[in-house]
């Protein structure tokens, strides 16, 4: 098995498939990573060249209280419940060695850390892992369900204290969200059983409208918010993400944190990334029309495309190993599913990009298809 398909390394590796075939790892385009396609915001590249070497020279701030600082004001939470990490997927794990769950509950398909987080705690095997996984149906386009998980919640011998839900919301890789409402009815649900519920918001910048549940962690003690600056902002290989945990968790996660996870450079571009409402605003633009155009092309070759309210599209055809052979050979990467649960290889996973890449996977698909 190539190491590009472990479960546990999401999309593609470039820089593998940079060195199979002998191209310069910017010629490589990577559709199975749903990164920003505008890059990351410039400031954070001029920041880069000009403070690099002052800020290497240190070590970072362990609680990067500028950075909590601007999150918490931009949010309108208090400081004291934030906590920054190397990526949202570092906090993953984190809550896992804090909660210790006895079960994890989750959406099939989703993110895929969840379930392999739960299982390390103790070595379990994925056959012998108390997971408790709600499908998603393809005939109902894999639309997430609050009514799934208020049934397992109301429901006898179902969830229980000791359980964890984790809700990613917008899905990963579905595309589909949940609205602001129905999140918070599962999560006073999940409250009232006594259960933690962790809300993956890690996509939620690319949405026009505002679905967090940040806010609710004041009065829901067992409710926790996480999110990536990874995704939105482009910068994936500095890793930068942060979590809104309920007050009384706080004093464990701190204590089992690493020290220093989070290194100068990320917690800067953090800073700066967040000040820019300019790149936001490109970002939004660029998106919708390159989903416009994406979905269009999918649609005339034939896919079966789902409705997907952030900046990756969810396809599946008879043809998917064909095409993702076919592309990688090419230099293009797209997310192949098979090991996501609920899905199997005719599921393909396809970032927005800009729109002359966008054009070169349509032209290298439409030949993949009718060759």
């Amino acid at each position: 098995m190539k190491r590009d398909t472990v479960p546990g390394i999401h999309g593609g590796n470039v820089y593998r498939l940079s060195e199979e075939l002998s191209y310069p790892l910017e010629r490589i385009l990577d559709f199975s990573a749903s990164i920003n396609p505008l890059g990351p915001p410039p400031g954070v590249l001029a920041a880069l060249g000009e403070e690099a070497a002052l800020r290497i020279r240190h070590y970072p701030d362990p609680e990067a209280r500028e950075l909590v600082s601007l999150l918490a004001g931009k949010h309108g939470i208090d400081e004291d419940s934030l906590l920054v990490g190397n990526g949202s997927t570092e906090l993953i794990y984190l809550v896992m060695r804090a909660l210790k769950p006895r079960r994890l509950v989750v959406l099939a398909p989703t993110y895929s850390e969840y379930e392999r987080a739960f299982r390390g705690l103790s070595g379990r095997e994925e056959s012998s892992a108390p997971v408790l996984r709600l499908p998603l149906s393809p005939e109902e386009s894999f639309a997430p369900d609050a009514g799934a998980f208020s049934k397992v919640l109301s429901g006898p011998g179902e969830a229980a204290a000791g359980d964890l839900i984790c809700l990613c919301n917008p899905n990963n890789p579905t595309g589909g969200c949940l609205e602001k409402s129905g999140v918070i009815k599962i999560a006073e649900a999940a409250r009232e059983r006594g259960i933690y519920l962790a809300v993956d918001e890690s996509y939620a910048d690319f949405l026009p409208a505002d679905i967090s549940v940040m806010e609710e962690t004041r009065q829901n003690p067992f409710l926790i918010v996480l999110r990536s600056l990874t995704k939105f902002y482009g910068l994936p290989g500095l890793r930068i993400g942060f979590g809104v945990f309920p007050r009384p968790l706080l004093p464990a996660l701190r204590r089992l944190k690493e020290p220093w996870s989070t290194n100068a450079l990320a917690q800067m571009a953090g800073v700066i990334a967040l000040k820019d409402g300019a790149y936001r605003r490109e970002t939004a633009e660029i998106i919708t029309l390159g989903k416009e155009a994406l979905y269009r092309g999918l649609i005339a070759l034939g896919m079966r495309v789902f409705p997907s309210a952030v900046n990756f599209f969810l396809i599946q055809t008879t043809r998917a190993p064909r095409i993702a052979a076919g592309l990688r050979q090419k230099g293009i990467l797209v997310r192949t599913c098979a090991d996501f649960a609920g899905l199997d290889e005719t599921y393909l996973r396809i970032a927005v990009r800009s729109k002359g890449e966008n054009e070169i996977l349509m032209k290298e698909m439409e030949g993949l298809c009718r060759g």
